[in-house]
């Protein structure tokens, strides 16, 4: 046992017998639910602040940690209904302001977010939290510009952020590198603080002048290589003075952008992979962009999308030239990706998008979407309404080869190994011909959360287990 950890001990200790001395003590009550909390008993703590606010149920200390000890766990809904209690019972608390924004960024509500960041920086501008999710809730908006601003005031005074540590002895020390925007694998619900004492860097923020705090392995969790910035050059410089082994190297990640994936992957057998390119948002509403768009290969309809993000935000289908100039002008980035449009719908007229993750050379089935509109994202395709599209899904997920075929599966695997990544995934869809069709392949694979509900048993599969062992195997080797 740590010496932090015997003093966190000691402390509990003191806490729960001045709480005989003193039954119904709020604010002991509250020290005990924290301690707890930082010992990483998370069951424990949980009851505890609920005890706290069922004392007094205004207690913003124990909204916010509660909070934020749900979302911690997946539970984003209970998550948000403590911290939107938290702002409503204390408007002027930066903090609660803060947590209830990242709640709503991450369930996509990008504007609502926004608002509440905004309110936090008036009301604290020193908090770097706040100023850090401003930055991104503008990126997510469009507006890079302000983004920046916010950006460079959250980050760049510091840029290494140490991750609390809960467990016994000594954790696997874990550089985790990221960029200061979105694009970023979402690490959240595999680097347990049991585990893993984790020291988060902003990889674009970091000067080289800095040395880097000690530890056993970096995880390089800058996913999307399609964002223009030099943070996975800045990932590669660190990963060259850390000599510690690496997950995702960045080279191998830079090689995953849908340009240079349409290239290199488009020859495997049995694997379909629609053309793709970069133009210059100013060429695309040129009055000559039909013609040069036509020359490269594209007919209509095509897709535009704005590099960097993700969920189907600023990604149109273009189905007339005339409507070209509109569509481009309105998307953000001076920059935007043409790519050719399959449209591979079934039989019963719906769009299928399956998502396999790649984990240390092995596949994973993670989910199936089916809808009718050709965006189709897990979010948006209403699976709970149609036990059918359930039951397919489930089949993916118990038998893929049977779902899919052998020889998608045996693309698959090819093209997650030229891939060559520790950590990714790919979404795609089958063809009539049993041939994969694929729509993207990197590291920002989301792994999300099902919610209670029986009708979901079948998707609660141990994909992070995966991820922990790898990593831990990694550390273990170099020892």
């Amino acid at each position: 046992m740590t010496r932090s950890r015997r003093l966190l001990e000691r402390a509990l200790k003191g806490a729960q017998e001045r709480l005989r001395n003193h039954p119904g003590s709020v604010p002991i009550m509250f020290e005990r639910a924290q301690l707890l909390d930082r010992l990483g008993r998370a069951d424990d703590a949980r009851l505890a602040y609920v005890e706290v606010l069922q004392r007094d149920a205004a207690h913003f200390g124990a909204l916010n940690d509660l909070g934020m000890l749900l979302f911690k766990a997946g539970l984003r809904q209970d998550a948000f209904t403590c911290f939107n209690a938290a702002v409503a019972k204390h408007p002027r608390e930066a903090v609660g302001h803060a947590n209830l924004a990242l709640v709503l960024l991450r369930g996509g509500e990008k504007q609502k977010a926004y608002e509440h960041y905004e309110i936090a920086v008036s009301l604290d501008p020193g908090n770097t939290e706040a100023r850090r999710g401003l930055a991104l809730t503008l990126e997510a908006l469009g507006d890079r510009a302000s983004a920046a601003v916010h950006r460079e005031m959250g980050f760049g005074a510091s840029p290494l952020m140490e991750m609390p540590y809960r467990g016994e002895g000594r954790g696997l020390r874990l550089l985790l590198l990221v960029r200061a925007g979105p694009g970023n694998v979402p690490t959240e619900r595999f680097l347990d603080d049991r585990t893993f004492a984790v020291a988060k860097l902003v990889a674009d923020a970091h000067r080289p002048s800095l040395a880097l705090p000690a530890h056993d392995l970096v995880f390089n969790a800058i996913g999307d290589a399609d964002v223009n910035d030099d943070a996975l050059v800045r990932a590669a410089e660190i990963v060259e003075r850390s000599g510690a082994p690496v997950v995702n190297p960045p080279a191998a990640v830079a090689a995953t952008g849908r340009v240079r994936n349409a290239q290199r992957l488009g020859g495997i057998e049995h694997a379909i992979v629609p053309r793709a390119r970069i133009y210059a948002k100013a060429l695309l509403a040129a009055p000559d962009a039909v013609d040069q768009l036509q020359r490269d290969g594209f007919r209509l309809p095509f897709l535009l999308r704005a590099a960097g993000f993700h969920t189907g935000e600023h990604f149109e289908r273009v189905e007339r030239y005339d409507e070209l100039r509109e569509i481009a002008t309105n998307l953000p980035g001076e920059e935007l990706l043409a790519i050719e449009f399959a449209d591979v719908r079934g039989t019963d007229g719906n769009a299928r998008k399956y998502r396999v993750l790649f984990i240390d050379g092995n596949l994973y089935p993670l989910h199936l979407a089916i809808s009718p509109h050709w965006k189709v994202h897990y979010f948006s395709a209403a699976m709970a309404d149609h036990a059918e599209r359930r039951a397919e899904e489930e089949r993916f997920l118990t038998d893929m080869p049977g779902a899919i075929g052998s020889r998608a599966v045996e693309a698959l695997g090819r093209i997650g190994a030229q891939l060559g990544l520790d950590y990714g995934g790919a979404d795609f869809t089958i063809d009539s011909a049993g041939s994969v069709v694929l729509f993207e392949a990197n590291a920002t694979m989301i792994v999300p959360v099902p919610d209670p509900d029986p009708r979901w048993e079948y998707r609660r599969r141990p994909i992070e287990r995966a991820v922990r062992e790898m990593l831990l195997e990694r550390a273990r080797a170099m020892r």
